[in-house]
Parts: C-alpha cells; structure tokens; sequence
C-alpha cells in the first residue's frame, strides 16, 4: 500500500481585486484540487472576468514553486484557493425624489496554494508475538 505525502510548494496572494468574491468564487470551485495544466485548460476555455484574474494568481503561484529546482509544474495541484472579501468601497448615487441610495463597490482577496504529491512507502508492520497461555 502505496501512502501520498502533501508537500507544499507555493503560495500566491492577490488584494483589493476589483469584483465581488462571490463572482470570483463561481470560477475557483471548477478548479480546485486541480492539476495546474488542467486548470489553465479550464480557465482558459471560461468566459468570465474573473479567469483572467485567477489565472494571473495561478501563474504567480506556479512562478514562485519553480523557484525551487526539485518542483515540477506538472506535479503540482491546486490544494488550496480562496476568494475573501476586502473592504467594500461605497458610494452614492441620486434616487427619486431627491433621495440617495448606495452603491457598494466589493473587492476580493485571492489565495493560491500549491501542493505537490509525494508518494512513499509505509514501514513494514512488527509482527506481535502471540503470548501462549498455560
């Protein structure tokens, strides 16, 4: 029985990105737990604002793991990514009669985490002495 170990490789952060989280969240839960290649297909074939912004995050985060020279791209998988909302910025807008209503500009933090698998082969098991009863 083959165990994986979860090394991690990278991190990526992105702040104050123009655009709600929940728009950004739409795009990162079709790539989590993806391999970087097959998320860069996936990204690369949606048609919305938020890829372009995800993307730009990945390939920070896939540009700093091969920093290191033991870390291959195509091993590493996306083991963590997070939309969190920053801070709103809000505005005012006139409304009827002579009214003002308010207009929330929201912003997001994007997080990238990049793991690589590592496959390892368990210690064999001790064999325990049965004790004999007399």
């Amino acid at each position: 029985m083959v165990k994986e170990k979860i090394i991690l490789a990278s991190k990526a952060h992105t702040k104050y990105l123009r655009i709600s989280p929940r728009k950004v969240r739409q795009v990162i839960d079709l790539v989590r737990g993806e391999e970087v290649p097959k998320a860069f297909s996936i990204l690369g074939s949606l048609n919305k604002r938020a890829t372009r912004l995800v993307q730009k995050t990945l390939k920070s985060a896939l540009s700093n793991a091969q920093q290191n020279p033991e870390v291959k791209a195509d091993e590493l998988f996306i083991s963590k990514i997070n939309a969190d909302s920053g801070p709103t910025l809000k505005r005012f807008r006139a409304a009827a009669m002579g009214r003002a209503t308010m207009i929330r500009h929201r912003t997001t933090h994007l997080f990238v985490e990049l793991s690589k698998k590592e496959k390892s082969m368990p210690k064999p098991k001790k064999k325990n002495k049965v004790k004999k009863r007399k």
